[in-house]
């Protein structure tokens, strides 16, 4: 028996695992088990690229993993109202990937060391890119109210009071209504404090963010 072989499917199952319980923790749709087999059908591929290709092209069949692991990544991606999701997810698969080609090339060690270093960058980033949120926060903002000469001024004063950046984005006619969309930047605090006035300001019909 080659104890060798067995090392390996057991060290990509075990770092996959690592990484895909932190996934499946946070509800994501590639969790636990799809992170193993990643892993896993990442060190088999190289193994079986370097004993197929050799002596001449050991790469022939491992150069085509990022490839195919590409499409897997996209199919993780989806738009949201205002944002894109699943990009962590993807760059995680891929970055997995990469670990099961490590230990299916044998380096073991710098496979552990990525492992470790993207557990790391799952677990306590969040907390970073929170904080960063909080300093400079983007919304859009859609408000309907009735049309008037001055109406834009009076949202965009309301900004300003607020000490928010905003950018009018689109602005539409409505019969007697007027619909208007903004992007704005700022402080967490100084949003929470603009949607409060929004959303007691008797004369907007409609408040959207």
């Amino acid at each position: 028996m080659d104890y060798e072989i067995l090392l390996r499917f057991f060290l990509a199952a075990l770092w996959g695992g690592i990484v895909g319980a932190e996934r499946e923790y946070r509800s994501k749709s590639a969790g636990f088990r799809t992170m193993i087999m990643i892993s896993i059908g990442s060190c088999f591929f190289t193994m079986m690229s370097v004993h197929i290709g050799a002596p001449n092209s050991p790469d022939r069949i491992a150069s085509n993993i990022v490839t195919g692991i590409g499409f897997l990544g996209a199919g993780v991606i989806f738009r949201g109202d205002n944002r894109i999701n699943g990009i962590t997810t993807a760059a995680t698969i891929w970055a997995v990937a990469a670990v099961g080609m490590g230990i299916g090339s044998g380096n073991y060690y710098a496979a552990a060391y990525a492992s470790i270093l993207i557990l790391l960058v799952l677990a306590l980033l969040p907390y970073i890119e929170h904080l960063i949120d909080k300093l400079n926060q983007s919304k859009v903002y859609t408000v309907k109210c009735t049309f008037s000469p001055t109406a834009v001024d009076s949202v965009e004063n309301i900004f300003r009071k607020h000490h928010l950046k905003f950018r009018l984005v689109n602005q539409l006619k409505e019969g007697t209504l007027l619909v208007c969309k903004w992007e704005s930047y700022g402080l967490q605090k100084n949003h929470v404090l603009f949607i409060g006035e929004m959303m007691n300001d008797g004369k907007v019909a409609s408040f959207e963010y």
